[in-house]
């Protein structure tokens, strides 16, 4: 390894135990919020990615990017950063988004209320949604309520990924709207955990005449 190289991974490893640090200290004042002890693994982030719609022409929109590791899979991935709209509650999180991802749009807001928080009348429509909010203490009707929203936010085809540790769906498909599956348990993760995947639901075929 080139010292060059040596420098950067040595930087890397030491943002990564500092976001780490930080990451556990602002559960600690708000875990309810915050819904995660750590960053998710850069393995369950970059299959995140790979089950999101990027290839779709357009904006994409990642809701709760906490300090961006979801944020550094997409740019791994080749995604644009002028693409991203990246809408975070925490005020000092949004504030080291903004810095540690130049062109990247990061907005310090609710993620909950896009129409309040993007200011576009409803007009944006999304190629991709990447969702890592806590929802679990929400009731399912409102969860489903809320991804409802969401899908009216999409582009044609476009689908919503969302980490979450629970082993069953988060939010239940909604008929008409859209339908769920699940990627492969990525166990490298603290906790172990899947990307649940929200397509928009396949419509009945008629029978032939």
């Amino acid at each position: 390894m080139q010292r060059n190289e040596r420098q950067t991974s040595n930087a890397e490893a030491r943002e990564r135990r500092a976001d780490l640090v930080r990451f556990f200290g602002t559960w600690v004042r708000n875990p309810i919020k915050m819904g995660a002890v750590a960053p998710s693994s850069a393995s369950y982030c970059a299959t995140m990615v790979a089950a999101s719609t990027t290839e779709i022409d357009g904006p994409i929109l990642e809701l709760g990017p906490g300090l961006g590791v979801v944020t550094r899979a997409l740019l791994d991935a080749g995604v644009a950063p002028s693409r991203i709209t990246s809408i975070e509650y925490d005020r000092d999180f949004a504030a080291t988004l903004t810095r540690r991802f130049p062109g990247v749009n990061v907005i310090h807001g609710d993620g909950f209320d896009l129409d309040a928080t993007l200011a576009d009348g409803g007009a944006t429509r999304f190629s991709t949604i990447l969702f890592a909010i806590p929802i679990v203490k929400l009731p399912q009707a409102e969860r489903q309520a809320l991804f409802t929203r969401y899908f009216a936010r999409l582009a044609p085809g476009g689908n919503l990924t969302q980490l979450s540790y629970l082993w069953t769906p988060p939010v239940k498909p909604v008929a008409g709207v859209f339908d769920v599956s699940a990627s492969p348990i990525v166990w490298d993760n603290i906790p172990p955990a899947r990307v649940w995947i929200y397509r928009p639901a396949r419509l009945p075929t008629k029978p032939a005449p």
